[in-house]
């Protein structure tokens, strides 16, 4: 496989995963925000960005203080 479709699949396969492991789950954010993960987004600037319910906007998924486990 050429070498932009490998890093291309290792990208969306990660995008995957985390996809899997936050949304639903109950988060915290560092500006206090709580609620759980909605939606997540690939942003071409700023990286992985999540949406959590009950708040408006988009966060870059470094603000996440705690995550529910399990």
């Amino acid at each position: 496989m050429p070498t932009v479709k490998l890093r291309a699949s290792t990208i969306l396969g990660a995008f995957e995963q985390a996809q899997s492991e936050l949304i639903g789950k109950a988060v915290v954010l560092t500006d206090g925000k709580a609620g759980t993960v909605e939606k997540l987004w690939l942003d071409e600037l700023h990286g992985l960005r999540i949406s959590v319910k009950g708040h408006d906007g988009r966060w870059p998924v470094s603000t996440v203080k705690f995550a529910e486990n399990g």
